[in-house]
């Protein structure tokens, strides 16, 4: 059994792009990390070139299927003890996929979230934070979202899922977690991508370096924070000592109105091909399901005594050249 002086963490999900990120600062606050993915869009690489060889184990694990679950916890325990707290990552993060197959934002996101909180409950985990999203809200038509705005009505099967997972860890911590965080992330940007509008318009001109095609017509804005500064929240937001309540719903975000898709489409073409024409769509969003504006008030994370440095532009720019660099290794 390895050393119970170290904080044992499980992040579910932690071979994709903000669970390598997380994972690496974790692990510069003493504790064992056991990373558990069906690396379904994360991959081995990632954990190797982001984390390097300092996490505890890389685990292959169906978290949809309570089997799978199970089996993960009791190997946990017989490998480290007790398991301190779960970082509650995997979903489905493609969004149209969920809408053209419900079945997989039940399976990947909400399904993951359920089983992970039986297995939390059996094996005496007290503590859970759950990567929740701004899909959640739906489409307010711009208005600023904060923690308080209701009635919640998402307008996709992910944002849906998201929400039925928030459901169902208040409803466990009311049984018996004891610090639960519910983070509600933006659009967040950086490496390794796997998916976004900066790795689409990356590819895209790859592809064809003359001309980039946008999905809608580009007054689509929304509020972009760099994973960097995302992951710093989390920890943050997780060590405080002083919490206002059981279960902090917590928005993560810009201190902005975010930025136009015609602006993102303009910062990859000036680092790419600054000479290709853009094509912009005819719709005010980029597919079904799609909130083509929003933008976040964080006034209750900025109480908390975080705030973050960069800008939506900022941190489209600095995303844009790190998935340029990355691709071209």
């Amino acid at each position: 059994m390895k050393n119970k002086d170290k904080t044992i963490s499980i992040i579910a999900g932690g071979a994709g792009f903000i669970g390598v990120n997380l994972g690496r600062e974790l692990l510069k606050n003493n504790r064992e990390i056991i990373v558990a993915d069906n690396f379904s869009l994360g991959s081995k690489e990632n954990i190797r070139t982001y984390i390097g060889q300092s996490f505890s184990e890389i685990l292959s694990v169906d978290l949809s299927k309570v089997s799978s679950v199970a089996k993960l916890f009791d190997y946990c325990k017989d490998q480290y003890g007790q398991v301190d707290e779960i970082w509650h990552l995997a979903a489905n993060s493609d969004i149209p996929a969920g809408v053209n197959d419900p079945n997989v934002d039940l399976r990947d996101t909400f399904l993951t979230t359920f089983n992970l909180l039986q297995g939390a409950k059996l094996n005496d985990v007290k503590k859970f934070h759950f990567a929740s999203s701004s899909a959640v809200y739906g489409d307010w038509s711009g208005k600023p979202l904060s923690e308080t705005l209701g009635p919640l009505k998402p307008i996709s099967n992910y944002g849906a899922m998201k929400l039925a997972s928030e459901a169902q860890i208040c409803a466990a911590a009311e049984s018996f977690l004891t610090e639960v965080n519910i983070f509600r992330f933006p659009n967040v940007v950086g490496i390794p991508a796997t998916h976004g509008v900066i790795l689409d318009f990356v590819n895209k001109l790859t592809n064809c370096p003359e001309q980039l095609e946008v999905l809608g017509n580009g007054t689509q804005r929304k509020s972009y924070l760099h994973v960097s500064e995302l992951v710093s929240a989390m920890i943050f937001l997780s060590d405080k000592a002083d919490r206002n309540h059981l279960v902090e719903v917590v928005n993560i975000g810009c201190d902005d109105n975010g930025i136009l898709v015609s602006d993102i489409a303009e910062i990859v073409k000036k680092v790419m091909a600054p000479s290709a024409s853009i094509l912009f769509g005819n719709e005010d969003r980029g597919w079904l399901g799609d909130v083509p504006k929003f933008s976040y008030n964080i006034g209750y994370l900025k109480s908390l005594g975080w705030r973050p440095e960069l800008s939506s532009r900022d941190a489209v720019a600095r995303a844009a050249r790190e998935i340029l660099g990355d691709i071209s290794k």
